[in-house]
């Protein structure tokens, strides 16, 4: 494009004073022309619109041609001048420590002219550019900015305050922080008690940026607005009655933040705010009751929750509970009256993506499996996932849920009258929400409802085969609710019936229905476990029916169920009927799904459950999963190195399939044991696991130490020739900083000791230090707690020498740590490594020797001869001080860990 130069020749001092620069009447057109050509739909036009950017971004006064079109040019449509700015804001994001200073002076002062333009449009775009501008740090460096803003703000011209309040709002929400920080001498200071003042102004639009701007300091706890705070509570006080509905959002969103933030201001106030806020939850704008809703979720979280809230209850819950209904515009959106729509195809964006759960290696505890709090439930993903914007329904359910946990069944009183009236409702819509309400409240009002459940399960397992979809679908979700309490009835009364008709709605024709089926009966799965052994063969035929029918999106849940079937049932798995059933049309997806396709995920991971759970019977299907495993984890490194070296020409790979895969081999291990081992001789898996050890990614890593430690179970030959060169990466990964990752490579040095038994020797030096200082650190997730005791046992008992002159230093947390879990081989390998470290090394035990008596008994039934070790050192210990100093150490004992030593050991 040839642009007019000549004018570029004039030093730019010269021409500044000289003349305001003026733009080439040609080049004016060819830029109009270009704006115009970009609103063409058509994609070559497009497409050249972009080279021309390209290369018109050569020219530094092209950003000057831009910003003259959205400022000056009154006489083009407003899209157009719009337009321009936009390109201009793309090109500041891009280019803009390459603008000569003149360009830039003159572009931030347009802005600062025209920022009361008489359209809304313009004003707003000038706004958004501004914005950018100062994003690139530009705050600094252009001192004038804010002071002339907040000036502007005084105008007579409602546009001019108006434009200068937008451009404050979004410089607000961009540089908060900055606002407060010494580099620009707190201007904060003055901007807050201005942005006050204008909580009165006549122009609701004005009132409601007023609020929005102070709203951006209240999370941050900025200063400025704290010296201010009652002025600003009184300010927004007034404003509780204002008619406009942005304000009345604006300042519901205040009032919850506060509650987060300084709720002691708030206290004296309480039960007004409380009042304001029952009114604004039913406000007919949703955007206002929406926000007010919100109060409640934060409130529930407020110590005084139940103090301020209780005598409110009578009123709120009928509101919560109103709120639960779907809307009209929620029912045409989720297409409430289609019926069947099985056979559409999904449309791609509809289907999240999935994130993989990287496999951690835990004990068996008291409780069952995992680590508490890893189960998060997320709550109310019953229903409208496709409309996964927060809406009110889905907040009032929440906040009933969180409220129902706060006062338990003192809220029954309150809704049990309403629910009578909603469950029977002829109403689908209002039927619907009453089955709601009860899910809702499962958690928090469990033992209040179990008095009525026998009544409502029977009618909730009807409402399974109401003509709505919507109505079937979530009551799917609300039994699920109250699986655990079915699982704890004779099998006959709740279970078995429903059970048959989840399966059935698993086959609904809605796809929602099916989602919302297979999800419950996955969450029935877990509470059921073994339960389910008698039903096996119905389940899988209904299961694997599903496979010909459902569509893309509950292919992955289905998945999702198979895996966690195999889970819960474990080895009653394997038998030739079920694996002639499962396994065919498992295989028959994984061939067909290509190496680079995601819906390997879920697959891989509903294998690994399954060839787990299977052992022996997945041996006729293991080489081909095994060797694309293998595969999958080669390919990704082999992308991941090319695109290290060459990172403009390749991309970076997606880590993921790597990941799954590992998993799916450590599945594989478990489930084959020694079987694997002709698998693993054929295979260069123990080359790639040493890259993977040593990938930058966590989870990468994570999986491979899981991995690791499951082939040294599985098949040590072919690890031992490793060791040495594996051990002081595994040395290297006893970083607390990433619990997982630490967490495995604990485990896997703790097999591999094991396994090398003597030959450790030399190895115990690069680990030892680290593991006695993560047993010691303060605040150790207990499962990573729990495998760090483990394994310094294991090395114990392999290389007692080296161990235990370091016993005085670990021996009390790591009996506290190993107390709690059940007798199981990890515990009897790790007890053993104790006695003998303290036959070793007596001294080092004596200091904490109650610690050690303590853990000795929370032993059910340890094996024969480690019950001997016991014997020997308590009876040794006691011999050594003597009866009456054993009498005297043995009182501070509590009564049960008395007898206990005394019935088990006689001491």
């Amino acid at each position: 494009m040839n642009f007019p130069t000549e004018r570029r020749t004039i030093p730019t001092e010269i021409m500044t004073t000289q003349m305001e620069w003026q733009p080439d009447e040609q080049g004016l057109q060819q830029v109009l022309q270009l704006l115009k050509d970009s609103q063409s739909p058509n994609t070559a036009t497009q497409r050249a619109v972009q080279q021309k950017l390209e290369q018109l971004n050569q020219f530094p006064d092209f950003n000057n041609y831009l910003i003259f079109v959205l400022t000056r040019l009154k006489t083009e449509d407003e899209p157009t001048r719009s337009l321009s700015g936009l390109i201009l804001k793309n090109n500041v994001k891009a280019h803009y420590q390459n603008f000569p200073p003149a360009v830039a002076d003159f572009i931030k002062q347009e802005c600062l002219n025209n920022i009361g333009d008489p359209s809304p449009l313009i004003r707003a775009t000038i706004g958004i550019l501004i914005t950018t501008i100062t994003s690139k740090g530009e705050l600094q460096t252009w001192p004038e900015l804010l002071p002339q803003l907040c000036n502007l703000l005084n105008s007579e011209d409602y546009n001019t305050c108006e434009g200068s309040f937008g451009a404050l709002q979004k410089i607000c929400e961009d540089s908060s922080e900055l606002l407060e920080s010494d580099a620009l001498n707190r201007p904060l200071n003055i901007m807050i008690p201005k942005f006050l003042q204008f909580f009165k102004h006549c122009s609701p639009k004005i009132r409601s940026h007023a609020i929005a701007c102070v709203n951006q300091f209240i999370i941050g706890r900025a200063q400025a607005l704290m010296d201010n705070i009652d002025t600003f509570i009184e300010s927004l006080f007034a404003l509780a009655t204002d008619e406009d509905s942005e304000v009345r959002k604006n300042v519901c969103r205040a009032l919850v933040m506060l509650l987060e933030v300084r709720i002691d201001r708030l206290i004296p106030h309480m039960h007004s705010i409380i009042q304001y806020m029952l009114q604004r939850t039913q406000d007919p704008d949703e955007n206002v009751s929406l926000e007010a809703c919100e109060f409640w979720l934060t409130l529930a979280e407020q110590p005084i929750c139940k103090e301020v809230l209780s005598g409110h209850l009578v009123q709120l819950i009928p509101i919560l509970v109103n709120g639960m209904k779907y809307s009209e515009i929620d029912i045409i959106l989720l297409k409430g009256d289609v019926e069947e729509d099985e056979a559409v195809p999904d449309s791609e964006q509809d289907i999240k993506p999935r994130f993989h759960k990287s496999r951690t290696v835990t004990l068996q505890h008291e409780g069952g499996e995992g680590e508490e709090g890893e189960d998060v439930d997320e709550d109310d993903d019953d229903d409208d996932d496709t409309l996964s914007d927060w809406n009110l329904r889905k907040c009032s359910a929440a906040a009933l849920d969180v409220l129902a946990n706060v006062f338990r069944d003192e809220l029954l009183p309150h809704l049990l009258p309403l629910l009578k009236g909603l469950l029977f409702s002829p109403d689908w819509v209002i039927k619907e929400s009453g089955i709601l309400v009860l899910g809702a409240i499962a958690e928090g009002c469990m033992q209040g409802m179990v008095p009525y459940l026998p009544e409502l399960l029977p009618h909730l397992i009807a409402c399974l085969c109401d003509k709505k979809a919507l109505v079937r679908s979530i009551a799917c979700w609300t039994l699920s609710r109250y699986a655990h309490w079915v699982v704890s009835q004779p099998p006959d009364s709740h279970l078995k019936p429903l059970m048959t008709e989840l399966l059935k709605r698993i086959l609904d024709g809605n796809k929602r229905v099916q989602e919302a089926a297979c999800s419950a009966f996955a969450t029935l799965e877990e509470e059921a476990c073994t339960e389910l052994v008698p039903y096996l063969s119905f389940i899988l035929d209904t299961l694997v029916f599903a496979f010909g029918k459902y569509q893309h999106k509950n292919l992955l849940i289905l998945y999702d169920a198979i895996g966690t079937l195999a889970d819960s049932v474990g080895h009653h798995l394997n038998q030739p009927e079920y694996i002639q059933k499962l396994m065919p049309p498992l295989i028959a997806k994984w061939n067909e799904l290509k190496d680079e396709d995601k819906d390997l995920f879920p697959l891989l991971e509903c294998l690994s459950s399954v060839a787990t759970a299977l052992q022996s019977g997945f041996l006729p299907y293991c080489e081909p999963v095994y060797q694309r495993c293998v595969t999958l984890v080669q390919k990704t490194l082999a992308q991941a190195m090319m695109y290290n070296q060459h990172p403009d020409q390749y991309e970076a790979p997606d880590k993921d399939f790597m990941i799954v895969a590992l998993d799916l081999l450590s599945g594989l291990a478990e489930g084959l044991g020694a079987s694997v081992d002709q698998l693993v001789a054929r295979s260069n898996i123990m080359t790639l696991l040493f890259q993977c050890m040593q990938d930058p990614m966590p989870e990468v890593r994570q999986s491979s130490f899981a991995l690791l430690g499951d082939l040294t179970k599985a098949c040590f030959p072919h690890v031992k020739p490793c060791i040495a060169e594996f051990m002081p990466i595994l040395g290297l990964n006893l970083n607390p900083e990433f619990i997982s990752v630490c967490n495995n490579a604990t485990w896997a040095i703790g097999e591999i000791a094991m396994q090398m038994g003597s030959d450790m020797q030399p190895y115990v030096g690069l680990v030892l230090n680290n593991l006695v200082e993560i047993i010691n650190r303060p605040n150790t997730p207990k499962t990573l707690l729990e495998n760090t005791a483990i394994t310094i046992g294991r090395l114990g008992y392999v290389c007692p020498q080296e161990v235990s002159p370091m016993l005085q230093q670990f021996i009390r947390p790591w009996c506290t740590s190993l107390r709690n879990i059940r007798d199981n081989e990890e515990k009897d390998s790790a007890f053993r490594g104790i006695c003998m470290m303290i036959g070793v090394n007596p001294a080092g035990v004596v200091q904490d020797f109650i610690f050690f008596c303590d853990a000795v008994a929370s032993w059910v039934s340890p094996k024969d001869d480690l019950r001997d070790m016991f014997y020997k050192i308590l009876h040794g210990f006691k011999d050594q001080v003597g009866e009456e100093n054993w009498q005297q150490f043995s009182e501070q004992f509590p009564p049960l860990l008395k007898e206990r030593l005394s019935a088990c050991y006689g001491v």
